[in-house]
């Protein structure tokens, strides 16, 4: 798999909605193509934090990307959302996201070379933030959720990778068997974009490549339970609870995996 990071670029800090959020753009490029991710971190503590690798939703970096990187880093973590589209694609609605999604899903080789690259680019910045870089696992949103799993396949090494609400599926089973590390998937029991058929796969898939694997199915819970913006009954929900619980099993699982 060909991989090519140059130019790298820091920005300043943006203003943040939390009073000690900082939220800085890292300008990066893979084979030749501009990309922008965030670095989003708590200031106020100067200590070396472990560090996650964050790829959101189908909507991409945006500032609620930024938000829900706060919220799963807290003070505990230092965290990098991937840019998996590229600077210059910016979805403003489903339909672009949408797009922009299935055009990177439907070529897994370039999926894994984008959220690969943007690991690379993510440990680059310990020389600007206080970052154990042998302390990194990655977390994923609907599409991102489905991202760090094809990250996980593609045999990086890596603390481990926590799914939410992402599809589970792979168009070649027997790549799990190159996974490193261990897995973590936070799954709404009713979500009718990942249907039983693709978790029962997902977990024939797991224990054939003999994966340390979890599985949480939360019932009740549908597609983008973390999301509070989501509002399609029966469909994409927001779940408070849910997501209450989901991120309390995410560090559950990353204190596990990240110990010393």
């Amino acid at each position: 798999m060909k991989r090519i990071l140059t130019t790298l670029v820091f920005a300043g800090v943006a203003a943040a909605a939390q009073a000690d959020r900082v939220t800085q753009t890292v300008a990066y490029e893979v084979d030749g193509e501009p990309y922008q991710g965030m670095l989003v971190y708590d200031g106020s503590v100067s200590d070396m934090r472990p560090g996650l690798l964050m790829v959101p939703n189908w909507m991409g970096v945006t500032e609620r990307a930024a938000e829900k990187a706060y919220r799963a880093g807290g003070s505990e973590y230092v965290v990098f959302i991937a840019d998996m589209y590229g600077k210059d694609i910016r979805p403003q609605d489903a339909d672009e996201a949408g797009k922009a999604a299935s055009f990177v899903r439907n070529d897994r080789a370039l999926q894994r070379q984008r959220v690969n690259a943007a690991l690379e680019v993510f440990k680059a910045q310990a020389d600007q933030v206080a970052l154990d870089t042998t302390k990194i696992a990655a977390i994923g949103f609907c599409f991102g959720g489905g991202t760090v799993l094809e990250l996980a396949r593609s045999g990086t090494e890596i603390g481990g990778v926590v799914s939410f609400h992402g599809n589970l599926d792979t168009p070649n089973a027997e790549d799990a068997k190159a996974i490193k590390t261990s897995v973590l998937v936070l799954h709404g029991a009713d979500d009718p974009y990942v249907p039983a058929e693709q978790v029962q796969a997902f977990e024939q898939e797991m224990r054939d490549a003999e994966v340390d694997w979890q599985l949480i199915s939360y019932g009740g819970a549908v597609h983008s339970f973390t999301d509070p913006t989501a509002a399609m009954p029966g469909q994409a929900e927001y779940h408070p609870l849910v997501a209450e619980r989901s991120f309390a099993a995410m560090h559950q699982f990353l204190r596990e995996r990240l110990a010393e």
